[in-house]
């Protein structure tokens, strides 16, 4: 399992994947932290057949709220409203259904966040969200180690848990 955390600590909210990734490394999971980009991203998950990608998102649900998507059967919307990067995640996936490069399993975590300006505080909700997303995720880890199978499967479409 490759988990790949998204965003920059330096913009409030947008922090909420570098934490994500500082909780699972101080569990012992790997976890890497790249800044969202889409090529960068396709890049990342190349040669992995189970990827966790985690990020913040702005649909407009309530501060806090985590998302969970099948990365490989979810509609991501074509505008940027769903990321906070450019060209991010929802990109990263369409380009790579055309070029052929989705990894097997491709599970997304989402979390919404508020705040993305340089030189703010992630939000308290953010924070909570983060500390769910890491055991949710840090359990699912420890049981891919045993099995393929233990991992938690995804629906076609967006949950809020």
């Amino acid at each position: 399992m490759r988990i790949i955390c998204c965003g920059n600590p330096e913009r409030g909210d947008d922090g909420a994947g570098a934490l994500v990734a500082g909780g699972l490394r101080d569990a012992g999971v790997e976890a890497e932290i790249r800044s969202g980009e889409a090529l960068d991203l396709i890049e990342a998950w190349s040669g992995a057949d189970h990827v966790v990608v985690v990020d913040s998102v702005e649909t407009g649900a309530p501060l806090g709220t985590l998302w969970r998507w099948d990365g490989r059967k979810a509609s991501f919307p074509s505008d940027q409203s769903a990321s906070t990067h450019g060209l991010g995640v929802a990109a990263a996936i369409r380009l790579a259904r055309v070029l052929g490069r989705l990894p097997e399993r491709l599970q997304v975590y989402g979390i919404e966040g508020r705040r993305f300006e340089p030189g703010t505080e992630v939000s308290p909700e953010v924070r909570l969200a983060v500390e769910q997303v890491v055991r949710q995720i840090g359990a699912a880890y420890r049981l891919s180690l045993r099995s393929w199978s233990g991992c938690p499967s995804f629906d076609d479409s967006a949950t809020s848990i």
